[in-house]
């Protein structure tokens, strides 16, 4: 099973992109952030078309994030737990198949002077609460998104220049460590322990042509998922097309 995530930062502006890519990498579940679109107005009809299942949970503008699967989407939850009063698209959960899978757009949190850090903060404590009440039933799930963290200094390609910025903060990164020793194990870094890699490059001052990115786009596995964890990468071709999302998708997969 081939599950990916990826940032599309508007998925009407990006469907063109989206559609090649799952024409291209035929990933079975895909995990999608920044959707700035309300449910009614997602574009579902021309993914179904290539076979999928959608579920979203979104909003007007600003955040959003969806589910494709080409397997039904069961039991599917939309909102982080633990708020009853945040009215932010920035989590969903289904089940495919053995596998319960979310879609994770993690608050920025900038400026860290101001209450969007509190609430990144928060946001997290929420997460890990989460990610604890999945373990305890020992099976095995993806929690995969844009966790807006870079998780070591190398995942950034100036660590000094963002030592301040809410992505690689001390707190942001220590509550980053506390939710993977949970028991949890970061696909990619698992595979590739030596490789500098990014998912994200801004839109300005050429990031993407001088490769000044961040690795902020994470899959996070069970124990039970991680036991069948086969590759994972990050797919770096999209995000060198026309009119791209600032992020490119990453991915895991796992034997069935």
């Amino acid at each position: 099973m081939k599950i990916a995530t990826w940032n599309v930062n508007s998925i009407k502006v990006r469907l063109p992109r989206v559609l090649d890519w799952l024409q291209s990498a035929a990933p079975d579940v895909v995990l999608l952030q920044e959707t700035k679109s309300v449910d009614d107005a997602f574009p579902a009809e021309p993914i179904e078309d290539l076979g999928y299942n959608v579920a979203v949970h979104g909003q007007k503008t600003y955040n959003g994030v969806a589910i494709l699967s080409k397997r039904p989407l069961e039991d599917v939850c939309p909102g982080l737990p633990g708020d009853d009063d945040d009215e932010q698209a920035r989590y969903i959960e289904a089940t495919v198949g053995t596998v319960r899978v979310a879609s994770i757009y993690l608050p920025n949190g900038n400026p860290v002077d101001s209450e969007k850090f509190a609430y990144k903060l928060g946001w997290m404590e929420r997460l890990i609460a989460r990610a604890g009440e999945l373990l305890a039933l020992e099976e095995s799930f993806v929690l995969g998104g844009d966790y807006n963290i870079c998780p070591e200094d190398r995942d950034c390609y100036d660590p000094g220049g963002f030592a301040d910025d809410a992505l690689c903060r001390p707190e942001s990164r220590a509550r980053y460590r506390q939710l993977n020793w949970l028991g949890l194990t970061e696909a990619y870094r698992a595979l590739h322990p030596d490789i500098v890699a990014y998912s994200y490059w801004d839109y300005q001052g050429g990031a993407w042509q001088k490769d000044h990115g961040l690795r902020i786009d994470h899959l996070l596995l069970s124990p039970q998922a991680a036991d069948r964890l086969q590759s994972a990468d990050i797919d770096r071709n999209p995000r060198g097309k026309e009119k791209p999302s600032d992020h490119t998708p990453v991915w895991c997969e796992l034997r069935e």
